[in-house]
């Protein structure tokens, strides 16, 4: 399962659109308290596939995202010690941008750009400490005895040290290969992707629709997107709250009265998806339509252990068709008329849209 954690403070709308996202019917009430909830990630390829097969079962892909209550200005070490951050594979973090008098900020104004980074420096602190604390305990190793394993972990560790103390998250570094695997151990906040959510005041929304440039702008935050390698979406949970209460085709008229194909919600969570670095493969037929969530570059063998750990031990082929193949030919029988079905073999890199059957030895 793909993990997002929400975080944010105090009247920045975090519950509310935690709430709207996975339709869960209690928030977290007090300080420490969790609550996790399933979303759905939106995807117009499934939907025309269902239409497509009328089968008995249609299952997208899932993204659980928690929401934990912390104190009212949230520091490093109450950030470190919740578990529900250190096990996100992804952070969401709502930014209150919407003007409200009667709801009290808790740094007495409203100003996106200083809670962005507030919430960002205690990020980088948190990592920071374990980063010192990981050094002092190398250290003392290497007294004992050298080690090519942990020489190496000390340089990466000392890397990572000196982008924190310049207040760089360590995202920003862009690590790959073994040495993100060694710090993903680590479990290292500013390390994970971060969405920024940019909770608009209802009347910016008309102005700004889905141009996250034009909301960064409206908000002061075009500076830190740009280098603190984060994506955004903006929406604002107040009108997503009213579209949440209307009917499929009076949300559709709504959305497009506001310059809007869908809801800020959808690309909330498709964001979030991509940002975790997935992808979906479709399996089509009768019985069922679903949309199964693999990380990038994944073989094709690994990629049918997701449906069945017997289809990966016994995997023969992978018979491949495009999403777009097979809805321009309209069935798979005509795409195998025309060789647009292939048979790939287990080191085949499965692609975004693929629609696979996977033949296998029982």
């Amino acid at each position: 399962m793909l993990r997002a954690a929400l975080i944010g403070l105090p009247s920045s709308g975090k519950s509310t659109i935690f709430q709207l996202m996975t339709s869960a019917k209690d928030a977290p009430k007090g300080k420490g308290d969790v609550a996790i909830g399933i979303s759905r990630v939106p995807d117009a390829r499934l939907d025309t596939l269902t239409a497509m097969y009328n089968p008995r079962k249609r299952v997208p892909a899932t993204v659980e995202f928690t929401d934990i209550i912390g104190p009212a200005r949230p520091g490093a070490q109450a950030l470190v010690d919740v578990a529900g951050y250190k096990n996100a594979d992804a952070l969401v973090h709502v930014v209150r941008a919407f003007r409200d008098e009667s709801i009290a900020h808790p740094s007495g104004s409203v100003n996106p750009a200083r809670d962005a980074q507030a919430m960002e420096d205690e990020l980088i602190l948190a990592d920071l400490g374990v980063a010192e604390r990981r050094l002092e305990r190398i250290e003392k190793d290497l007294k004992k005895g050298k080690s090519a394993e942990l020489e190496r972990e000390r340089d990466l560790v000392q890397r990572c040290q000196r982008a924190l103390e310049a207040g760089t998250p360590l995202r920003a570094l862009q690590l790959a290969g073994d040495d993100l695997k060694l710090l993903r151990g680590f479990q290292l906040l500013s390390a994970k992707p971060l969405l920024l959510v940019i909770n608009l005041d209802e009347a910016d929304v008309a102005d700004v629709g889905a141009d996250i440039a034009r909301a960064a702008e409206k908000t002061g935050l075009t500076d830190f997107l740009a280098h603190a390698a984060t994506k955004a979406v903006a929406l604002c949970a107040k009108i997503e709250l009213e579209i949440a209460q209307l009917e499929g085709e009076d949300a559709t008229a709504f959305l497009a009265d506001l310059g809007l194909t869908e809801s800020g919600l959808d690309r909330v969570i498709r964001t979030t998806y991509d940002l975790l670095g997935y992808l979906s493969f479709f399996t089509v037929g009768e019985d069922e339509c679903r949309a199964w969530s693999i990380a990038r570059h994944t073989p094709a063998q690994l990629a049918a252990g997701e449906i069945h750990s017997d289809i990966q031990r016994g995997f023969i082929r992978a018979e491949v068709v495009a999403y777009d193949a097979l809805i321009a030919r309209g069935s798979m029988t005509v795409c195998r008329e025309h060789g647009e079905v292939r048979l790939e073999g287990k080191e085949y890199v499965v692609q975004d849209g693929d629609i696979i059957n996977f033949r296998h030895a029982t």
